[in-house]
């Protein structure tokens, strides 16, 4: 289950602003011509440092939740409508 954030003085689960510090190891790959791509990256460490509701602006009331679950078929497409076949 993952986690999110939501914020107590308005209710936002959102829209943040988040400044984090990220430490990782990364394969990367240089063309002929100099320009860099990133074929392969393993995040070694992750820190959130601060987090602000992008609606009011609060960086105290900020709580971190457990990910509700998504209803199997949420947001899927309906099925179509079958009739049945005349006796």
């Amino acid at each position: 289950m993952s986690t999110r954030f939501r914020c107590a003085g308005c209710g936002n689960r959102t829209r943040f602003d988040v400044v984090s510090s990220r430490r990782t190891r990364a394969f990367w790959h240089f063309t002929l011509g100099g320009e860099r791509s990133i074929d392969e990256e393993e995040v070694l460490a992750d820190v959130v440092e601060s987090v602000m509701c992008r609606w009011c602006g609060k960086t105290s009331s900020i709580e971190v939740i457990e990910d509700e679950a998504v209803p199997e078929g949420f947001g899927a497409e309906p099925a179509p409508h079958e009739t049945a076949a005349p006796v």
